[in-house]
């Protein structure tokens, strides 16, 4: 374990809460989902998120004006458990070094709250360590747009896969994302055990409403 850190500052403050925030969001229903009866005879081959990763069942909206990676892959047809002990087969997309260019917005509405997280400039989910090693993002949900320009736009996700294949190159960069997610894990695969490397860097505000 590492020592404690010296005392932040607010503004400090703010950008470590938004780098978990995340994570904050995805785990909204630990406190209050309940298995279901449902789920008890679910016999599907559910795909490990390692514990105790349990994404809501209520979905994430997310949207990111501009981005840019290596690349994303597309699995489809995975299962997941979600923290109300139900499943879904859902989607699974991989990135390598996503960043983020310019306004991502993750809503999320549950639990008679809604969790917004606003970036409205630049920020990661997994871009490069500080040995410049490439960070790994998954997501589980459906996107349902991202545009890449090769000499004309081409946008939509089975659009790109059409054109690609499996793996779409979004070097160039990419636009207009649009995802309904249930979770969104960034791990840096190379860590070292002593690593304090942070793959999230969400400089931006979280805000909490009630109805």
């Amino acid at each position: 374990m590492t020592a404690p850190a010296p005392p932040r500052t607010g503004a400090a403050q703010r950008a470590a809460a938004v780098a978990v925030a995340l994570l904050l969001a995805v785990v909204t229903a630990l406190w209050s989902g309940q298995p279901s009866r449902a789920a008890a005879g679910a016999k599907a081959t559910v795909q490990p998120l390692g514990a105790p990763f349990l994404p809501s069942p209520d979905p994430l909206r997310v949207t990111i004006a501009s981005m840019v990676a290596v690349s994303m892959t597309v699995e489809k047809n995975v299962t997941i458990r979600l923290s109300d002990g139900t499943t879904r087969v859902t989607n699974q997309y991989t990135f390598t070094k996503l960043k983020i260019r310019s306004h991502m917005n993750v809503t999320q509405r549950a639990a008679g709250h809604t969790v917004t997280i606003d970036v409205p400039d630049e920020g990661s989910l997994g871009g490069y360590d500080s040995a410049g090693r490439p960070e790994t993002t998954t997501m589980w949900g459906t996107i349902s747009n991202v545009c890449v320009r090769v000499l004309v736009k081409i946008c939509g996700v089975q659009g790109l896969l059409d054109f690609f294949g499996s793996l779409i190159p979004l070097t160039a960069g990419a636009e207009d994302f649009v995802g309904e997610v249930y979770g969104i894990r960034t791990v840096d695969d190379r860590a070292a055990l002593d690593s304090t490397d942070n793959p999230v860097h969400l400089p931006g505000t979280i805000t909490v409403t009630t109805p």
